[in-house]
């Protein structure tokens, strides 16, 4: 048999083309749960908020009649977790720098699987972000999320939209997501070019790889996209 979906229009990116539409005829076996045939449809639990049959909220555990329409909403915006903490699959490096540009706790590393990811996200209560469909259905993952579109920017606002986390710009190693701590000059002056030194007087470290930052040539378009980000939180959190 059966059972008839209605999938919010935000989540018909991960149904096959021909049920891209209001209502949806989703194959049933009569013994699954909710869940898993919403997941058979393609679209990851993380990915949902909560279930309505027949008009009314139900867990992921619930066997669906065959008379029911069942309605399955976005997760909600802003999405309540346990501490905005995250670890990024081996494609989104980009957004990990910029993450952690903002001073958001950021693990990477471009060397990872899946079973890893996992067990670090789980290990260290962080949300697994990721575009990679099939480990957000795996069921070991406790906290995951899909992150919507191809272009660093789009990925980086969306992030902060959907979970809308309190930052605290220029505080990260983007390099390995290590605290910065200011730093005399004179401390680290023996380490930089000449040029440097004759330029800027300003200086953090990082105090777990010890590399040294300064608000170097591309000063402005880090602050642009600092900017940006500032903005698009505050936006969030008046709406």
């Amino acid at each position: 048999m059966d059972v008839s979906v209605r999938f919010s229009p935000e989540l018909w990116i991960f149904l096959a083309p021909r049920n891209r539409r209001p209502e949806v005829a989703v194959p049933y076996d009569g013994t699954s749960s909710l869940g898993h045939l919403i997941e058979s449809a393609g679209v990851p639990l993380t990915e949902a908020g909560t279930f309505l049959a027949g008009g009314r909220p139900v867990e992921r555990s619930y066997r669906p009649g065959p008379d029911e329409v069942v309605e399955v909403p976005p997760a909600p915006r802003p999405q309540a977790v346990p501490c905005c903490r995250f670890v990024l699959d081996v494609h989104l490096g980009t957004l990990a720098r910029r993450l952690r540009l903002v001073g958001l706790d950021t693990a990477y590393r471009n060397d990872m699987d899946d079973d890893a990811l996992i067990e670090q996200a789980n290990a260290e209560d962080r949300v697994l972000l990721t575009q990679d469909r099939g480990i957000l259905r795996r069921r070991s993952l406790r906290h995951g999320a899909y992150v919507r579109g191809a272009r660093p920017d789009d990925q980086f606002l969306d992030v902060l939209d959907r979970f809308r986390p309190p930052l605290a710009p220029w505080t990260r190693c983007t390099a390995c997501n290590g605290r910065l701590a200011p730093v005399g000059k004179a401390e680290v002056e023996d380490a930089l070019e000449p040029g440097t030194r004759r330029s800027y007087d300003e200086f953090a470290r990082c105090l777990d790889c010890g590399r040294i930052y300064w608000r170097g040539a591309h000063g402005g378009d880090l602050a642009a996209v600092v900017g940006r980000a500032l903005h698009a939180v505050r936006a969030g959190q008046r709406s």
